[in-house]
């Protein structure tokens, strides 16, 4: 599954997006597929206004 990871503080630019293993639903949990995700304009405006 591809993510988007932060591993530091920074602005937009620390925002990474890697490949990660599948994760294995628990007991009374459900997997979803997932085709398209995005990355909300507030969340990355928010990063730049907190540096």
């Amino acid at each position: 599954m591809r993510a988007v990871q932060i591993t530091e503080f920074g602005g937009p630019e620390v925002l990474n997006v890697v490949d990660l293993p599948d994760p294995t639903p628990g007991d009374g949990e459900q997997l979803f597929e997932v085709s398209t995700a995005g990355i909300n304009y507030a969340d990355t405006h928010h990063r730049q206004s907190s540096n």
